[in-house]
């Protein structure tokens, strides 16, 4: 799904330096679905970073739109990094990982 927006991804982080833009996402987290003392489905937070050295608009649109098309509500957040000297825009979710609400 992230690799269809076109930019260069990795989880977490890159093994070398970067142009960017780029993207890094990870699982920020966990919230189970459990009852009876069993966990039916596992609730991961998905957190996507874009880096970019100005607002990115045109890459925001892209990764807005994948996460639309694939049904995921989602908020947004962005912020200027001093040191990096980059625009970094965030977008946190919650996604089902192996299963859904019908297993």
């Amino acid at each position: 799904m992230i690799a269809s927006v076109g930019l260069p991804n990795a989880y977490d982080h890159f093994d070398s330096p970067q142009t960017p833009p780029f993207i890094c996402f990870l699982y920020s987290g966990n919230d189970p679905f459990t009852a009876d003392d069993r966990n039916y489905v596992q609730i991961e937070g998905l957190t996507i970073e874009l880096y970019a050295d100005n607002k990115d608009f045109v890459h925001e649109r892209a990764i807005e739109n994948v996460l639309n098309a694939n049904d995921l509500p989602f908020d947004k957040d962005c912020t200027y990094l001093n040191d990096e000297r980059l625009y970094m825009t965030t977008y946190t979710m919650e996604v089902l990982i192996n299963g859904s609400w019908n297993e």
